[in-house]
């Protein structure tokens, strides 16, 4: 392969651009998360409000992601994109000079808005850029390095916070060079493959309101909690049964989001193809997830432990990519960025409502319940995905 022609194509050079602006959008609350106990000690935080730190920009990209993926339609995508990323560069870095709750809680929020239309832009622009099944490829490839950056940004975040966990927020300022960068290769709006332009968003609300792409919405929702499920309380429960240190639980996390990874890049639309319907695939990647995930009440030998966590992140690589390609058939061009983007708004919803659920479970009943719980919700979930019908036959 001539990697010197393939790079020189404009097309590689904006997907590259869009794939980093994903992995910034998975940034906006990896950041916190290894610096969070340092921030509630050094400003002595509230103890029953603080956790909201970590979820409240989940709540403000679920609910602006669909309004900018509307405006991105109206305007144009790349209109969207460049001023998102500089606000998302200077509400991050503000939360350095944020001594109270209520304006940490503010920032947070900011930014995660900031992060929602950032999402809404790059989704939107890899909906219109690719048909069929490139776009099948592209979006698991989407998804594969958003889960790489769920990898690498906690780790990175602490180390750079190790000594000030103000410094973990500078890390932010990573979307101003991508600003610059993405208004250099995308010096005009993309035209879309189907030669649809940017129309009047009138149509979207029955497109949405279709049960169809409401069941996808509702299984967006689903399966981030389910993987919500296991970052917040696998490790709990690890240090609780086994003794498992910070470096070991990122062992397990790691490998949970690197089987994401490797499966929505390779697995997710080979599998579709090989099972001739999308909708098989993402019932059996519920199906792994749920499976797994209910073993962890069980589970106490480290050789096992590994390999169950990479098998159900790879259930959760094959769910997304395929979910978002039936999202994305099930949208006119001209609405493509609106009907994908309210789709990561619930995928958001999903995560922020997973503590809200299963936090009274864990307090009230046992860990072991959440994971059972959470277990049913995907097992039930890859049960209606079948009970769909034969759903959209695979292209190709």
């Amino acid at each position: 392969m001539n990697f010197a022609k393939l790079f020189a194509s404009k097309r590689f050079r904006q997907l590259l651009v869009l794939l980093a602006a994903g992995g910034l959008t998975t940034m906006t609350g990896s950041v916190v998360t290894p610096v969070f106990p340092e921030i509630v000690r050094d400003l002595q935080l509230d103890r029953s409000w603080a956790g909201m730190l970590t979820s409240t920009h989940a709540l403000t990209t679920a609910l602006f992601t669909p309004v900018f993926g509307i405006l991105a339609d109206r305007v144009g995508k790349r209109t969207v994109m460049l001023p998102a990323l500089l606000c998302y560069a200077l509400f991050g870095v503000a939360t350095i000079f944020m001594t109270t709750l209520p304006t940490l809680l503010l920032m947070r929020g900011l930014i995660g808005a900031a992060s929602g239309a950032v999402a809404a832009a790059t989704i939107g622009l890899l909906g219109t850029m690719y048909e069929g099944d490139e776009r099948s490829r592209i979006l698991g490839f989407a998804t594969s390095a958003m889960t790489t950056a769920a990898i690498i940004f906690p780790l990175l975040g602490g180390w750079v916070g190790r000594n000030q966990w103000q410094h973990a927020f500078y890390l932010y300022l990573l979307g101003i060079p991508l600003m610059a960068i993405a208004a250099l290769v995308f010096r005009e709006e993309p035209r879309n493959t189907s030669g649809a332009g940017l129309s009047d968003t009138g149509g979207l609300l029955p497109v949405v309101r279709q049960p169809s792409v409401l069941m996808i919405y509702f299984f967006l929702a689903a399966a981030a909690l389910v993987m919500q499920a296991t970052v917040a309380y696998a490790p709990i429960y690890l240090k609780e049964t086994i003794g498992a240190d910070p470096a070991l639980n990122g062992v397990v996390l790691g490998l949970r989001a690197a089987g994401a990874a490797v499966s929505s890049a390779v697995l997710a639309s080979r599998l579709a193809r090989r099972l001739n319907n999308r909708r098989g695939a993402i019932a059996l990647g519920f199906c792994l997830m749920g499976l797994t995930i209910a073993t962890i009440p069980s589970l106490t030998q480290i050789f096992v432990i590994l390999p169950v966590a990479a098998l159900f992140g790879a259930g959760f690589g094959i769910i997304t990519p395929n979910l978002y390609d039936l999202l994305a058939d099930q949208a006119p061009a001209e609405l493509r960025a609106s009907v994908l983007a309210i789709g990561t708004g619930f995928n958001s919803l999903g995560l922020f409502s997973a503590p809200l659920l299963l936090g009274p479970i864990w307090k009230n009943v046992g860990l072991p319940s959440v994971f059972y719980l959470a277990a049913a919700i995907a097992l039930l979930v890859s049960l209606l995905s079948l009970q769909r019908g034969k759903g959209p036959e695979v292209r190709g």
